[in-house]
C-alpha cells in the first residue's frame, strides 16, 4: 500500500514523500508551456534523424533522406574560394603597384590575403600591428635597409636576410671589440661620433678623434655622411631610428659585439600569389615607397 503523501502547510502542495535532513520535496508539476516545448524538441529531433546524418554505424553513419553533408559543403566552399583566389592571384602576379592600386577589387584582395599571411607567418617577430620590437624592424615607418618599393619588399620576403637562400640579403657588421679590430679607446670615441651623427649630446673631443676611424672602418658601408647604403643593407645613423637601441650604451654594445638578425626565406614556404599579396600588404602599412 502506497505511503500517504502529506500536504505542505506553507505552499499547499502535495509532497513526494522524500525527505532529507528535515527538508521535504514538493511534488510541483512542470509548467505546461515547458512540457509543450520539450515535446516539440522530441518531435524535431526525430525529424532531424530522418532528414540529416545522425547515427553512427559500423561502417560510417546514417546519411539521412536529404543526403546532406557539411563536409561536402565545406569542401565545395573551399574549392570555390580557391578558384576565385586563383583568378585574382593571376592578376596580382607581375602587376605593378600602379595597376594594383587602380583595381579596387585586386587591391582589397591583396591586402586581405597579405594581412592573413602576415598574421600567420610574420607577426611573431614584427608584431600583430607590424610595429616591430628591438631587433625586429618596424614596418610602418619609412625606414628601409634594403629598399621600400614593392619589388624591394617582395625580394626581401623571397630570399630573406642572412638566411639559407643562395641569394639572400646579406650584410655583416664587424664586431670591432669582440674581434679586437679596434682598441677600447677607439670604440669609446666612435660611440661618441655615432651619437653626434644623430644629433645627440656627444663629447666634441672624442668626435674629432673618431672622425678618421669612422672614415676608415665605417664609411664604406654607412657612407661618409653616415646616412647608410642600401646596397649593403647598412642603416642610416643620422635619423634616430635604431634597430638595437640608440642610447650610448646600446650603440657602444653594437660596435663591440655587432648583432645581425635573421629573416627566413619565404620563397620556398609560401606560394607566389601569397608572396605578392604579402608584399602589397607590407607596402600599404604606411612606409612603402
Amino acid at each position: 500500500m502506497a505511503k500517504h503523501k502529506e500536504i505542505d502547510e506553507t505552499s499547499g502542495t502535495e509532497t513526494t514523500g522524500h525527505e532529507w535532513d528535515g527538508i521535504k520535496e514538493l511534488n510541483t508539476p512542470l509548467p505546461r508551456w515547458w512540457l509543450w516545448v520539450f515535446y516539440a524538441t522530441v518531435i524535431w529531433s526525430i525529424g532531424y534523424w530522418v532528414l540529416y546524418p545522425a547515427w553512427p554505424t559500423l561502417t560510417g553513419y546514417t546519411q539521412g533522406v536529404l543526403n546532406q553533408s557539411q563536409r561536402a559543403d565545406v569542401a565545395q566552399a573551399v574549392g570555390e574560394l580557391k578558384s576565385r583566389r586563383a583568378e585574382l592571384g593571376q592578376q596580382l602576379s607581375g602587376a605593378s603597384l600602379q595597376q594594383i592600386e587602380a583595381d579596387p577589387n585586386l587591391l582589397q584582395f591583396a591586402r586581405e590575403a597579405g594581412k592573413s599571411a602576415f598574421g600567420d607567418n610574420c607577426a611573431t617577430c614584427h608584431g600583430s600591428g607590424a610595429q616591430g620590437f628591438k631587433g625586429y624592424p618596424n614596418l610602418n615607418d619609412d625606414v628601409w635597409l634594403w629598399g621600400g618599393t614593392l619589388d624591394d619588399i617582395k625580394r626581401t620576403i623571397q630570399v630573406g636576410i642572412r638566411s639559407t637562400h643562395p641569394d639572400t640579403r646579406l650584410s655583416i657588421m664587424p664586431a670591432y671589440g669582440r674581434d679586437g679590430l679596434l682598441e677600447k679607446k677607439q670604440i669609446d670615441d666612435l660611440t661618441q661620433y655615432v651619437l653626434s651623427l644623430s644629433g645627440q649630446k656627444a663629447d666634441a673631443a672624442a668626435v674629432a678623434r673618431a672622425e678618421t676611424v669612422f672614415k676608415e672602418q665605417c664609411a664604406a658601408c654607412h657612407g661618409d655622411d653616415g646616412k647608410g647604403k642600401r646596397e649593403f643593407g647598412a642603416p642610416n645613423l643620422t635619423d634616430r631610428e635604431w634597430l638595437y637601441g640608440g642610447s650610448e650604451a646600446e650603440i657602444h654594445a653594437q660596435i663591440v659585439n655587432a648583432k645581425g638578425g635573421v629573416m627566413p626565406t619565404w620563397g620556398s614556404r609560401l606560394d607566389a600569389m601569397t608572396i605578392d599579396a604579402l608584399a602589397v600588404y607590407v607596402h600599404s602599412l604606411g612606409g612603402g615607397e
